[in-house]
């Protein structure tokens, strides 16, 4: 009996381990992320915007060297030698660049290249999103800005600094597409610039508009007239945005504007004389258009002298019950906490509110970044690391167009820890037959069937 229970105690079945193996493969998911880089062009237009710095092409092309470190970063590396592992799947990936190559050409990555490479993304955007549901039609261009501690445990990176956590790194700032959830911008900061600075806020909503298609952007730019808009596009913000420079910055670009309200004697005073009026509150919505019980909205634009804001500019207010660990309110009371935000956009206060919100989203897409390279910045020069902060990105927006053109059911909305477990290191055989190497996936792999739907959609991309 003793040695029944040991026996069925064990957790891996006895065997004799080997070295020598053939036929076998361990990323067929990422080679399935690879062949839809390849189906958008992306490694062409990316490999077009770098130059050759010697007499001859390089050996390894520097698009394919990006997508390549894409697909690294997807399967969860963070580091240029993790891109070994799929060196050593030469089947799937052809000749792979080692992590001495990857190093060098993070090194070549000067302003220049990586606006260059800005662009290429930009244009393989904008084919891409012509495929895209989410991202055509007339409503609203909907953009979210961000910032985010970074930390480093090195005082050898430049332009990375003490912030205000005690800790020590960058503060990147990020403009995000509601819409597809990609970073569609970037801003590489020190550690301690502070969250509210209106030129680095314009400037990352400067380079978002830059990459959004033409036919989006047209209109959106300081300057233009706001008779040349063909579609309308507004952005919100935490109260990082709601300073005088932005918000007429926003103006100047015909961009609308949500951001969030800090506390001052007016809005106190506002507050104070609506708190005890509950005919002027409504019911507040949750995400899906249900009321959400115990919350009420109001409008309390009225009650505010608003002659510093733009013309149309609007106070929307929500007080939901006061619970444990409830954050800062605009408004001390111990009943409610108040929470409000200035906008310049149409609709119910309830629907204002609860769109606002929704800017909550924003954590999502940093920690999905967080998690997929962004916690590492591996060189000591300040300028390898924006081109690696911009990789980051452009792995996730990769990433984020093949769960919506691909995927379907839960993979198309899946974290980075589930795609990599059930998705891109997926174990399979190759053979050779008729000349052909076919790539059999273990039958009871669990997403076996939503890999191979997903190859079946991929050749239709043309």
């Amino acid at each position: 009996m003793e040695g029944t229970r040991k026996m069925h105690g064990n957790s891996a079945v006895s065997l004799v381990v080997e070295p020598g193996g053939t036929q076998v493969v361990a990323h067929v998911g990422l080679h399935a992320l690879g062949r839809f880089a390849d189906r958008l062009g992306l490694g062409d237009a990316l490999s077009a915007r770098v130059p050759w710095t010697g007499e001859r092409a390089p050996l390894h092309d520097r698009g394919k060297l990006l997508v390549h470190s894409m697909l690294m970063l997807a399967g969860g590396g963070e580091c240029c030698a993790d891109i070994e592992h799929l060196r050593a799947q030469d089947a799937l990936f052809g000749r792979v660049p080692s992590d001495t190559t990857v190093w060098r050409s993070f090194q070549r990555i000067d302003a220049k290249v990586l606006s260059g490479l800005w662009e290429a993304m930009a244009e393989t955007r904008a084919s891409t999103w012509s495929r895209m549901g989410a991202t055509t039609g007339t409503s609203t261009v909907v953009l979210d800005v961000d910032a985010s501690l970074v930390q480093i445990h090195s005082e050898n990176k430049h332009g990375s600094a003490s912030n205000y956590k005690r800790g020590f790194g960058f503060h990147p700032i990020f403009c995000f597409s509601d819409a597809t959830g990609e970073a569609l911008a970037a801003l590489l900061r020190a550690g301690n610039a502070t969250s509210n600075d209106s030129g680095d806020n314009l400037a990352v909503l400067d380079a978002a508009i830059d990459q959004l298609p033409l036919r989006l952007a047209v209109g959106h730019r300081v300057g233009d007239q706001a008779s040349t808009v063909t579609r309308a596009v507004m952005v919100r913000s935490d109260s990082a945005g709601c300073t005088a420079g932005f918000i007429n910055g926003c103006r100047d670009r015909n961009v609308g504007f949500a951001v969030v309200a800090r506390r001052n004697a007016s809005i106190h005073a506002a507050i104070s004389a609506a708190a005890a009026n509950d005919d002027c509150w409504q019911a507040a919505l949750r995400q899906d258009g249900d009321i959400h019980p115990g919350s009420q909205v109001t409008e309390l634009t009225d009650l505010l002298n608003s002659n510093s804001w733009p013309d149309g500019t609007r106070f929307i207010v929500r007080r939901e019950p006061l619970h444990q660990g409830a954050q800062t309110s605009l408004f001390p009371s111990l009943e409610w906490r108040y929470w409000g935000h200035w906008t310049d956009q149409a609709g119910t206060p309830a629907d204002l509110d609860a769109h606002m919100r929704a800017h909550a989203h924003v954590e999502d897409h940093i920690r999905r970044l967080k998690d997929s390279g962004l916690e590492r910045f591996p060189f000591a020069d300040l300028d390898a690391n924006r081109a690696w902060m911009a990789l980051v990105c452009w792995s996730d927006t990769l990433v984020r167009w093949f769960q919506q053109l691909v995927l379907t059911g839960p993979l198309a909305a899946a974290e980075p820890k589930r795609l990599r477990w059930t998705l891109w290191h997926t174990p399979a055989r190759i053979i050779r037959s008729g000349r052909r190497h076919i790539v059999r996936i273990i039958d009871a792999w669990p997403t076996a069937s939503d890999i191979l739907n997903a190859y079946r959609r991929i050749n239709l991309i043309t």
